[in-house]
């Protein structure tokens, strides 16, 4: 769904669309003599091996990064296990040690505690999303900090003090998140703010005296507001008029800025900053992508900032006292991400991720410009070289509008040996389908399938008239975008056109069941893992805790207590009529969002009508595959479903 992020606002606009380069079919031209000449002086294409999906998936995924208290070790999660568990690794380079053994729940890291071996980490039940707080003692004993069946608590930052943690949770009232501190002594609550109306926390500045929020009017438009802890007060910091998104950042150090992002007078977010003092805010950075974030270190030596260039992340960092850019370590071709900058400013922890390489964790020293590879996720049984790059590509939709897009060529593909293809369309809506490493994908490329990762209007990344663009349109424009990103394959010359298909997880589940329901011919096959069927009841059954962005969404989807007939026009639920072509739909039984009977019904109404449909669900998942028996069993039969009815290797095969 198309959320309200508020701590980093990173529903992340866009820039001006550009050209894009016309693809030369020079082999489709050339005369028979001169291509027979020109195969002789050609060396053999290299052998490319296949990989298995237990092979792809036997590659680790990793996240988080905290430092230790004497910043001798860092707290990261890992799948290592086929489960997520917290391991730690010396920040010099070792063999990671396992912290939790869980064999159930997806157990995430959270933070060492700042002056001793004790950790903070998290879980749900079962993809819930109902994730609570635990400690795990020295003597390696769980704690739940933060219980109650059907409560969600989210860890918000350590005090300045390093005596306490702050942290929200909705166990008052369901449809809002509550402001707690709790002393690391003692493990007692303390309430800082109770939410009443829906707002989101940005920030907690370091002397405690100011709260920054963020509180959603609709998807393009968001206001802030200041929290006075001691007169009380909440003072509303940006009233405006028209669609404009505020989001609170980062306090300074000092306690006499709040930085934020903001898309006012402008196509793209940029960093600006009130003076708590004053009240005057002035513009600190723009970019000519949005900025993503930005946050200081700890005693303010450093400011982080992130950028979405173009789908990739671009990460700047400046020295303070200079207002100078600190030169960061030069890597092979990735992306930084998820920057930690240790207590005493002199390290900091980040990932490295490209196309051909999945996340690492490093550690780079500022003072000896040293980077330690502290991770190597990428399963050494799989060559690199076997792998492909990603291309940044842009297409003219249908009414000229020009929709960026991710493709990826697999090995051996040319006009000689066309291959199949699929239209991969992210969630969201408003999210963005970006470079970097995706096992999946990878997999897919590996076994012959060409896809692009279309950027349809509405997503993030490309300015906020690109990404308000799909309000109120769902079911015709950004579908319309989907249809043309066919056709944008197909004129590829090295694309099968009658063997392509769609594919696409949460929103991007519902795009697929809306173009084989309201575009029946276009696509050969769809895959619909966890994808909405049903408006109505998806925006009438959403979690408790998104009230907060309620209307927000019923502005992006529709309202249905007003909007009836459009969300049922819209709905392929009631269009599975027209569905002729086979369909694989997958779904976590314990889905909090898009809930189980979205799919069930669907399948069960494509059955009725003859048509071809397969059905997988998972006893133990939520929103998203965390457990790697479950993406190999996902990914495996996804493949075997594209190859019998896609490909043309098994009984059938759809577009021909």
């Amino acid at each position: 769904m198309k959320t309200v992020n508020p701590r980093t606002f990173s529903r992340l606009k866009s820039c001006a669309p550009r050209a894009f380069a016309l693809i030369l079919l020079l082999t489709a031209c050339a005369a028979p003599a001169a291509f027979a000449q020109a195969a002789q002086k050609q060396k053999a294409a290299p052998t490319v091996k296949q990989y298995t999906i237990e092979q792809f998936m036997d590659t680790t995924r990793i996240t988080g990064a905290s430092f230790s208290p004497d910043e001798k070790q860092v707290l990261f999660a890992s799948n290592k296990t086929g489960i997520f568990n917290v391991y730690t690794v010396a920040a010099e380079g070792g063999t990671p040690q396992q912290l939790t053994r869980s064999t159930k729940e997806s157990t995430y890291a959270v933070s060492y505690f700042p002056n001793d071996s004790r950790i903070l980490y998290t879980y749900d039940r079962g993809g819930n999303e109902n994730s609570h707080l635990y400690v795990l003692t020295a003597d390696g004993k769980e704690q739940d900090l933060t219980p109650g069946e059907k409560v969600k608590a989210n860890f918000l930052g350590w005090s300045f003090d390093l005596k306490s943690f702050y942290y929200s949770t909705n166990e008052r009232d369901p449809r809002y998140f509550d402001v707690f501190k709790m002393s690391i002594a003692d493990f007692k609550p303390a309430l800082l703010f109770k939410n009443e109306v829906g707002y989101d926390l940005g920030d907690i500045s370091n002397d405690e005296k100011h709260l920054a929020f963020v509180k959603s009017n609709t998807t393009t438009d968001t206001d802030m507001y200041l929290y006075n802890t001691v007169s009380k007060e909440m003072k509303h910091l940006t009233p405006h008029k028209g669609e404009i998104n505020y989001s609170p950042q980062s306090f300074d150090p000092a306690s006499r800025y709040l930085y934020y992002l903001t898309d006012e007078n402008s196509e793209f977010a940029h960093v600006a900053r009130y003076d708590l003092a004053s009240g005057k805010t002035e513009v600190v950075e723009r970019a000519p992508w949005d900025v993503m974030y930005t946050y200081f270190s700890r005693n303010g030596k450093y400011r982080v900032v992130a950028v979405n260039q173009d789908a990739r992340t671009l990460i700047k960092i400046y020295d303070q006292a200079t207002g100078k850019p600190v030169a960061l370590p030069q890597l092979p071709n990735g992306d930084i991400t998820g920057v930690q900058i240790s207590r005493s400013e002199r390290k900091m922890a980040f990932y490295l991720n490209g196309d051909r390489s999945p996340s690492d964790l490093h550690v780079y020293d500022f003072s000896t410009r040293k980077v330690t590879k502290l991770t190597s996720s990428l399963n050494p049984q799989i060559n690199p070289g076997d792998l492909v790059n990603s291309e940044v590509i842009r297409y003219k939709s249908f009414d000229g509008v020009e929709v960026p897009s991710i493709l990826y060529k697999p090995h051996g593909a040319s006009a000689q040996n066309k291959v199949p293809a699929l239209v991969w369309v992210h969630g969201g809506p408003g999210g963005q389908t970006r470079t970097g490493y995706s096992a999946f994908m990878q997999y897919l490329a590996n076994h012959g399938y060409a896809i692009l990762g279309v950027n349809n209007r509405g997503s993030s990344g490309y300015g906020k008239t690109f990404y308000a663009s799909d309000d109120g349109k769902h079911g015709r424009e950004p579908l319309w975008d989907c249809v043309e990103a066919k056709k944008y394959l197909a004129s590829l010359g090295y694309v099968d056109e009658t063997k392509i298909g769609i594919i696409g997880g949460s929103y991007g589940g519902y795009m697929v069941l809306a173009a084989l329901a309201f575009k029946p011919e276009e696509f050969a096959v769809g895959v619909d893992i966890f994808g909405v069927s049903n408006w109505v009841r998806t925006l009438q059954s959403i979690p408790p805790y998104w009230e907060s962005f309620r209307k927000a969404l019923y502005k992006e989807m529709g309202d249905p207590a007003t909007d009836l007939e459009n969300l049922r026009a819209i709905s392929p639920l009631f269009h599975t009529d027209k569905i002729r072509r086979p369909l694989i739909v997958l779904q976590g039984k314990n889905d909090p969002r898009v809930i189980k009977p979205e799919s069930d019904e669907i399948v069960e109404a494509i059955k009725r009508n003859g048509g071809t449909v397969e059905y997988i669900v998972f006893d133990d998942e939520g929103h998203g595959f965390t457990k790697k028996a479950n993406e190999i069993r996902a990914y495996k039969s996804i493949l075997d479903f594209l190859d019998n009815h896609l490909k043309g290797e098994g009984k059938t095969a759809s577009g021909k």
